[in-house]
């Protein structure tokens, strides 16, 4: 019996027929690989949060082999001078080892820190996408609701990592929350002692954070990825208006090979910044902090960005306490207010808001195409005031530092900010509805009478005008259908096409033709050029 010759080249089909044979995955396998996803660069901020995400997840994981989740007190003996000998607890001085005495451990912990910065960064600016365009309408409401909690999870998961190292300034933070803790009602002491296993600081909330941090929190993360990314392949991904695109289809690559190999790419961009910064850019310098002493709390002690604007409404909230007469009385302090209430109040107006457009509109159409945001004035309007309310607090969450930098009194930076609180918000609405009016009209001026070619020609009667160039037939004229207006020559075909390259043109320009000279006899007698006129 011949042995039959063995092919290298048929064991991946071999495999995959195999594979398909036994769980029949190839026609889902199929279908999905042909799903075919849009091409803007505004769509790559939701993929900037995943792979954020993903360097979270590999830099955590090599932290956690040296990190040690005790508060135990211990006498540091490592390689930083300045604190060496100085009792600390044992999480704090693991924070040190890994920062000065694992190799490579400072640039993982600032990856760690970085790539935790630019995920909350990526789904903040995503999510104003997603409001500004009007992709949370039906049929992704859920989705909404499922990117705003993305967001106050990342929120928890970014709290709970700044606790783990147990500085100086994480643990201010840790006060503070205690303080919120105990500003609730009724169950704020109960809460507070059922958290820290007693009074403030006790010995048992690192260990507890990270549990929640390195565990809970993050397999909550992957479970709403999982579900806000199965929600985008099931429903189709929304497109900007524009030739061929219509509410029931999709126009761009499919997702295997080119879009795959794309965000492949991408990925390692995204990696490679985060590096870049880790290696360039200090950020949670703890070993400067100290570790945490109760009684012990530094000027300018500021969170990270996304926090700034609970220690700014904080500031900005007056002294004042409400008392209730029930029982022995119960005393509400102006800290539940800046910090638990309002909180509260954001989630539900996120989490609310695409139900209460849609009722106040009375659309509940299928929408699968954006809009821009000039053309939802009063939505657009909305967001710039969301905005501005949360620069205002964000900044007033530094006004100390900028009352010391610029020689001002915080009592003004205060009222400053209680004021700007007040009054920038509504103006920002404002302005953001006439320029979206303004945006409006232009484009509907340039439909009617066409592009400004910046040619000027002087009328007979002597009047100057410019010409432009019409945008449609004389006997028509064409409807605004929600997409980019032409507004320059060049968009019309008046330039030729870039010519391709970066640094150094890769391809040679296109001549313009030029039409042939007559040809001329060398014979033929050539006579001078005069006016005419005889002298």
């Amino acid at each position: 019996m011949k042995r039959r010759k063995f092919e290298m080249a048929a064991v991946p089909g071999n495999v995959a027929r195999g594979v398909d044979d036994r769980f029949q995955v190839a026609t889902p396998l199929r279908r999905l690989l042909n799903k075919v996803f849009p091409d803007h660069w505004s769509f790559l901020l939701g993929e900037i949060a995943l792979f954020s995400f993903v360097i979270l997840l590999l830099t955590g994981v090599f932290l956690t082999f040296f990190y040690e989740p005790a508060m135990t007190e211990v006498l540091y003996n490592g390689s930083y001078a300045p604190l060496r000998g100085t009792p600390m607890s044992a999480a704090y001085a693991s924070s040190l080892d890994i920062t000065f005495d694992v190799r490579g451990g400072l640039i993982m912990r600032q990856m760690h820190h970085w790539a935790a910065l630019l995920f909350m960064a990526a789904i903040v600016v995503h999510m104003l996408r997603v409001f500004f365009t009007g992709a949370f309408r039906k049929p992704r409401e859920a989705n909404w609701i499922i990117g705003s909690l993305l967001f106050w999870v990342g929120f928890l998961a970014g709290f709970t990592g700044y606790s783990l190292p147990d500085d100086g300034l994480s643990g201010t933070g840790l006060r503070i929350a205690s303080g919120i803790m105990l500003s609730i009602p009724v169950i704020g002491s109960w809460l507070t002692s059922s958290i820290f296993d007693g009074e403030f600081p006790g010995t048992i909330i690192i260990s507890r954070f990270y549990i929640a941090h390195v565990l809970l929190i993050p397999g909550l993360l992957l479970a709403l990825i999982g579900a806000h990314l199965g929600l985008v392949f099931k429903q189709k991904h929304t497109q900007w208006p524009g030739p061929g695109r219509t509410n029931d289809n999709v126009v761009g690559e499919r997702m295997f090979p080119r879009y795959a190999l794309k965000q492949g790419g991408f990925f390692m961009v995204v990696f490679g910044v985060v590096a870049l910064m880790a290696g360039l850019f200090q950020i949670n310098p703890i070993w400067l902090f100290g570790p945490y002493e109760a009684w012990v709390v530094s000027a300018a002690s500021q969170p990270d960005w996304y926090v700034m604007f609970l220690d700014g409404s904080t500031r900005l909230m007056p002294a004042w306490e409400i008392y209730i007469p029930i029982g022995d009385g119960y005393v509400i302090p102006p800290l539940f207010w800046p910090t638990v209430v309002l909180p509260g109040v954001l989630v539900g107006m996120s989490v609310l808001y695409p139900f209460i457009e849609a009722r106040r509109l009375k659309d509940y159409r299928h929408h699968n195409l954006l809009q821009r945001p000039r053309d939802v004035p009063a939505r657009s309007g909305l967001g710039a005031m969301a905005v501005t309310f949360y620069l205002v607090l964000a900044l007033s969450g530094a006004n100390d530092v900028i009352a010391d930098k610029f020689n001002i009194s915080l009592n003004a930076m205060t009222w400053g900010g209680r004021i700007g609180l007040l009054l920038l918000p509504p103006l920002a609405y404002y302005v953001t509805y006439r320029i979206c009016l303004g945006l409006q009209q232009h484009d509907r001026e340039v439909l009617a009478h066409g592009v400004e070619t910046g040619i000027i020609r002087r009328l007979p009667d002597g009047r100057f005008v410019e010409v432009h160039q019409p945008l449609h037939r004389e006997d028509g004229e064409l409807e605004y259908v929600g997409w980019v207006v032409p507004k320059k020559m060049n968009r019309l075909g008046a330039l030729g096409p870039a010519i391709r390259g970066f640094f150094y043109p890769i391809e040679k320009p296109a001549e313009a033709p030029v039409s042939p000279a007559p040809p001329v006899d060398s014979e033929t007698e050539r006579s001078e050029i005069t006016s005419g006129e005889r002298r």
